[in-house]
């Protein structure tokens, strides 16, 4: 059987609790603003299906629990990640602070050329609420540990596809150049090759295939530095 892509990816998105990681998946997944959700239990997944170069990839997506309490479990999670959003809420200071810590097991735990973009989310309460981390700080701590870079709102939808294809379109990139050079393990650690018919092509490309569900185990079937600012 087809399927409705070309390539899959997987990505994680991770942060302490209460940064928006669950209403990013939802907004991304189901194009809509969830007001109050639940703290993560766990994980949830969703997927989103991009064109990149004329190429459909899908995303599969792994909300992690930020809470301490869940962090041994859900580092099993970070296998064979090839994205990570490592996220924090630009009006909550300690978030920030706590990225670090973040972006440490991300590069211990996940793919070697594992692409990784920071997110200062919830710009929406900037001005309500007054923000803690400026724009610059976040760029400073991007250029500085060689990450992608974006301001986002779940509320608004303020860049959060664009956060998504930015790390997508990075690590296709890194797939290309993997699998030009012959670096069959290298390619295989950032993209999974799949098949689609003409159909299920057109039909993905009308914005179907975007999936979104809880309590899901770990193997999704997609085991397998940049410069750049996006606000």
């Amino acid at each position: 059987m087809s399927t409705s892509w070309d390539y899959l990816t997987k990505f994680i998105l991770v942060g302490d609790s209460s940064v928006g990681k669950s209403s990013i998946l939802i907004r991304l997944t189901e194009q809509r603003w969830l007001a109050a959700t639940d703290p993560t239990v766990g994980v949830e997944f969703g997927s989103h299906t991009f064109e990149i170069s004329g190429e459909l990839v899908r995303a599969n997506v792994w909300d992690t629990a930020g809470s301490e309490a869940f962090r041994s479990i859900t580092q099993s999670y970070y296998r064979g990640a090839a994205g990570a959003l490592v996220v924090y809420n630009v009006t909550h200071r300690d978030s920030f602070l706590h990225a670090a810590e973040w972006l440490r097991d991300v590069r211990s735990l996940a793919e070697d050329s594992v692409t990784i973009i920071l997110v200062g989310n919830m710009v929406d309460l900037a001005e309500e609420q007054g923000r803690q981390v400026t724009t610059e700080e976040g760029e400073d701590l991007a250029k500085r540990e060689g990450l992608l870079f974006v301001e986002t709102s779940a509320k608004t939808g303020k860049n959060v596809e664009e956060a998504f294809k930015m790390a997508a379109t990075e690590i296709h990139r890194k797939f290309i150049e993997a699998r030009d050079r012959a670096d069959a393990s290298g390619a295989g650690s950032l993209m999974k090759r799949g098949g689609r018919s003409a159909a299920a092509a057109a039909a993905a490309a009308a914005g179907h295939g975007d999936v979104r569900v809880s309590g899901s185990g770990p193997h999704d079937g997609a085991d397998g530095k940049g410069c750049c600012s996006v606000m």
